[in-house]
């Protein structure tokens, strides 16, 4: 039998140990982000309130932590920072200024988003009367536009911008009526186009921030592929001399 070195082990199990918190640190996520509550650019979207803003800012939030790649600041400490450092937002520091200047660590990355653009086309396909009411299919297309901008908290300069896009289509039954004075119009539908296209806007945020800001494994192309054909887009609707 074949005696066993033992000296070697312990530098073995050493060497293993420390290419195990190799791999650790390298999957450790390297990019710190907090997302502010986004704004509303556009008299359009009529289901915007005073709580959407932040809602939207906590769903990218969820999905920029959810890829693994990012560490997400909550919104508690973001309100402690803003507080310590007596700044209106992370996106407005002064530039020269430090994120650090206090006891509480602030975000390396500030995310800001507004929405810039948002239709909804509605329309009524077939339908019967029966008692005085119509019923009848009814088909919704919604698109959102969000402007994206990542802020470099230590100098105030925009390092990422981009606007995303989000479009979804749905299909309801509308029934409209009219009984005992009382006007009726209810859609019946699982979710509205308005929340789909929003949501597909914000995952497609969160896929170009993980491509731009940690992946960039020749992504980018895809992306700026994209941006030119929302330019393309724009252009052909516009009447430009």
């Amino acid at each position: 039998m074949k005696p066993v070195n033992r000296t070697s082990m312990p530098g073995a199990a050493l060497a293993l140990t420390l290419s195990a918190g190799v791999t650790m640190a390298r999957e450790a996520p390297t990019m710190t982000v907090a997302v502010i509550d986004f704004t509303n650019d556009t008299s359009s979207a009529n289901w915007w309130n005073g709580d959407v803003g932040r809602q939207l800012a906590d769903v990218l939030s969820n999905e920029l932590s959810a890829t693994g790649d990012f560490e997400v600041i909550e919104r508690q400490k973001i309100d402690a920072v803003l507080a310590e450092q007596d700044l209106p937002a992370c996106s407005h520091m002064r530039p020269g200024s430090s994120p650090h200047t206090g006891n509480i660590t602030g975000p390396q990355y500030p995310v800001t988003g507004s929405v810039a653009a948002y239709t909804e086309d509605t329309s009524n396909t077939g339908g019967l009367n029966i008692a005085g009411f119509r019923v009848g299919g009814g088909k919704s297309k919604a698109y959102v536009a969000i402007d994206l901008r990542v802020v470099d908290a230590e100098t105030s300069e925009v390092v990422y911008s981009r606007t995303v896009e989000g479009r979804s289509s749905n299909g309801g039954v509308n029934l409209r009526g009219y009984v005992s004075g009382v006007g009726g119009d209810f859609a019946h539908a699982k979710k509205t186009p308005a929340s789909k296209a929003v949501r597909a806007a914000l995952i497609e945020a969160t896929d170009y921030l993980d491509c731009t800001m940690v992946k960039r494994d020749g992504c980018e192309a895809r992306y700026q592929q994209k941006q030119q054909r929302r330019r393309q887009g724009s252009k052909d609707t516009l009447d430009l001399d």
